[in-house]
């Protein structure tokens, strides 16, 4: 009896690994696709490296696909990534390299990395950093990620790197009492800080950062991005360097 599900499996097996066969394969009728079907059927249990060798190559073909995605989609939005005219720069404005970073300040992930990217910029003194405030683990994360923003607007980007090093750390509650608390410990007015978490650009930068993280199939924290390159998850230090270090080579 012909076997719907398996004559798809089949076919797409064959596609992988001759087309040619997969259109000897659409002009038989029923009867030969079952019978050949059987015959393929037994040579695969005979020979099952080869169903794996088959699934290698799809699993290849796919990765390049979503690589080849991530390419047109980064391109189409570098801008907006690099230069949205309101996240916060850091490191050298002139920098070769352009290390942007999406992050959560309850991500501990994001925490691993905070040290490590920060003296990658430090040390390198030669690249330009982009923070993406992209709270996306909880209440709390959006509330810090509010309230840096609200430093940045009302007090400036010195500010705003002394209110990222205070709440990247901060592991309590987190309320109006606290983000004054953290502010006043690096000189800053908390109640300013907190009069402009009420402005609507607060959240209108929140909202603009999740649509691009959306755009580009950013779903975690930390994501990077070397220039066009997009990097998820954590990276420590050794292989940030390697990155840099390569992507320099490549326009010499």
């Amino acid at each position: 009896m012909f076997n719907p599900i398996k004559y798809a499996l089949l076919s797409g097996l064959l596609a992988v690994s001759s087309p040619a066969l997969a259109l000897e394969l659409d002009a038989m009728n029923a009867s030969e696709k079952e019978l050949f079907g059987q015959q393929v059927r037994a040579y695969l249990l005979d020979n099952p490296e080869v169903i794996m060798e088959v699934f290698s190559v799809l699993e290849q073909r796919q990765q390049q696909a979503e690589l080849e995605s991530d390419t047109l989609l980064i391109a189409s939005n570098i801008e907006e990534i690099q230069n949205d005219g309101f996240s916060w720069v850091g490191g050298n404005p002139e920098g070769d390299i352009t290390l942007v970073e999406f992050m959560d300040y309850k991500c501990a992930y994001c925490r691993k990395a905070h040290k490590e990217v920060e003296n990658l910029v430090k040390t390198d003194g030669n690249i330009r950093l982009v923070v993406k405030e992209f709270p996306i683990l909880s209440e709390d994360s959006t509330e810090l990620s509010r309230a840096a923003i609200a430093t940045l607007q009302s007090l400036g980007p010195d500010a705003y790197k002394k209110m990222y090093n205070q709440f990247i750390e901060h592991n309590g509650p987190v309320n109006d009492q606290v983000i004054t608390f953290l502010a006043q410990k690096v000189g800053l007015d908390g109640q300013a800080i907190i009069a402009q978490m009420a402005e609507p650009s607060v959240d209108e930068h929140i909202k603009r950062t999740r649509a691009l993280a959306e755009t580009l199939n950013i779903s975690g924290t930390p994501t990077f991005f070397f220039n066009d390159q997009l990097v998820r998850g954590y990276v420590p230090e050794t292989a940030m360097i390697e990155i840099v270090a390569q992507l320099r080579q490549q326009t010499q």
